[in-house]
C-alpha cells in the first residue's frame, strides 16, 4: 500500500515552520494514540504514520531529501527507525504523552496530586450585582482528613514506596518497537502504597464535607462573570494542595430594569394627555425615585437619559446611564361620556396637522398604490 504524503498526514502545508509542525504532530499523536482509542483497530496505524512523518519532517536533512525525492529520498532513514537527526524520538514522546498521561517530559512523577477545581452557580438579584454584596454559600467537597492529616495512613504508620514504579508514579510499557509511559497501575501515580490505611478516610486521605464559605461579590458583576476562591476546591490526594472554587455569577431577570453593559433600561407608561401636554413623572432608579420632565408632544418610544444612574462595570470604566423609554398608553374602560368627549375631540382635529406621522404614512400608502 502506497504511503501517504507526510505533510498530508500531519495536515500542514509544505513550508510549515518547526513550531507549527510540532503542534500539528502533537494534535495527531494525541488524537490517534492507541490507549485513547482502544476500540479503533486503525488508530495504532495512524499513530505510527504520524510519528514517521514527524521524525522525517522535523529533521532538516531528511526533510530536504523528502521534499526533493519524496519517500524514496528517505527510505531506510525515517519510518521510526531513523538514526541521529534534528529530532530525538524519546524527546518527542515525552513531550506529547506528558500531556496525555500526566507523565513524560513535563508531567508529574509521583508525589501528591493537586485537588480538583470546583464550580458553584450563584444567583444574584440585579441590585446585588450592581452594588456588590457578601453572601454565604454551602459547598459539598472533599477535605483533608484530620485524623491522618491527609496522608491516608493510620496513625503511627506511613506510606511506603511503591515497588512497581520505584516511587516514580510512572511505568514504561513496551508496545512493539516503541514504549509508552503510563501511570503506575499499582499506586495510581502516587509513588507510594498505604499498607495500613486510616479508618476515618479508608486510606483516601480525604473525607466528604459541606463547607460554608463567605463570598464577597464586587460591585458591577454581570451574568457570566466568575469569582475565584483560591484553595477552596477539593483537597489534594495524599496531602496535596487543594484546587480552587469558581463561583459562576448569574443575575436574575428584574421586573423593571434590563441591563446592557453599563447601562440600564426601563419602560415608563404615560397617558396620552401627559404625552400631548407635557408633565412630570416619578421614575424608579436603583438609588431611589427621581423626577422626569416629559415635554409636550412626546411620542411613544422616546428615550430619556438619566446620566450616572446605570452601573459601574466591575472591570473599570465610566458609570452607565439609565434610559427610560416612554410608552404612551391607550385608555381603557371608558364611560359613555368619556367616549363622547373623545369623539368630539377627534372631530375638532379634522383638517389640522395634529398627527404628522400618521399624515406622512397615509401619503406614503397613497403613493404606493398609485405607483
Amino acid at each position: 500500500m502506497a504511503k501517504r504524503d507526510y505533510y498530508e498526514v500531519l495536515g500542514v502545508e509544505k513550508g510549515v515552520d518547526a513550531g507549527d509542525l510540532k503542534k500539528a504532530y502533537r494534535r495527531e499523536a494525541m488524537k490517534h494514540h492507541p490507549d485513547r482509542n482502544p476500540d479503533d483497530p486503525k488508530a495504532e496505524e495512524k499513530f505510527k504514520e504520524a510519528n514517521e512523518a514527524y521524525e522525517v519532517l522535523s529533521d532538516d536533512q531528511k526533510r530536504a531529501a523528502y521534499d526533493r525525492f519524496g519517500h524514496a529520498g528517505v527510505e531506510g532513514q525515517g519510518g521510526m527507525g531513523g538514526g541521529g537527526g534534528g529530532s530525538n524520538f524519546s524527546d518527542i514522546f515525552g513531550d506529547v504523552f506528558g500531556d496525555i498521561f500526566g507523565g513524560g517530559g513535563g508531567g508529574r512523577r509521583g508525589g501528591p496530586a493537586r485537588g480538583s477545581d470546583l464550580r458553584y452557580n450563584l444567583e444574584l438579584k440585579l441590585e446585588e450585582a450592581v452594588k456588590g454584596t457578601t453572601t454565604q454559600i454551602k459547598v459539598p467537597t472533599l477535605v483533608s482528613c484530620k485524623t491522618c492529616s491527609g496522608s491516608g495512613a493510620k496513625a503511627g504508620s506511613k506510606p511506603v514506596t511503591c515497588t512497581t514504579c520505584g516511587g516514580h508514579g510512572q511505568v514504561r510499557m513496551q508496545q512493539g518497537f516503541f514504549s509508552v509511559q503510563q501511570t503506575c497501575p499499582n499506586c495510581r501515580g502516587r509513588g507510594t502504597i498505604i499498607s495500613d490505611p486510616c479508618k476515618s478516610c479508608h486510606g483516601q486521605g480525604r473525607v466528604e464535607e459541606t463547607k460554608t464559605l463567605s463570598v464577597k461579590v464586587p460591585a458591577g458583576v454581570d451574568t457570566g462573570d466568575r469569582i475565584r476562591l483560591t484553595g477552596e476546591g477539593e483537597a489534594g490526594e495524599s496531602g496535596g494542595p487543594s484546587g480552587d472554587l469558581y463561583v459562576q455569577v448569574h443575575v436574575r431577570e428584574h421586573e423593571i430594569f434590563k441591563r446592557e453593559g453599563a447601562d440600564l433600561y426601563c419602560e415608563v407608561p404615560i397617558d396620552f394627555v401627559d404625552a400631548a401636554l407635557g408633565g412630570e413623572l416619578e421614575v424608579p432608579t436603583l438609588d431611589g425615585r427621581v423626577k422626569l420632565k416629559v415635554p409636550a408632544e412626546t411620542q411613544t418610544g422616546k428615550l430619556f437619559k438619566l446620566r450616572g444612574k446605570g452601573v459601574t462595570p466591575v472591570r473599570g470604566g465610566g458609570v452607565g446611564d439609565l434610559l427610560c423609554r416612554v410608552v404612551v398608553e391607550t385608555p381603557v374602560s371608558l364611560t359613555s361620556k368619556q367616549k363622547e368627549m373623545l369623539r368630539d375631540f377627534q372631530a375638532s382635529m379634522k383638517g389640522g396637522k395634529y398627527s404628522p406621522k400618521q399624515s406622512s404614512w397615509l401619503d406614503g400608502v397613497k403613493k404606493f398604490f398609485n405607483d
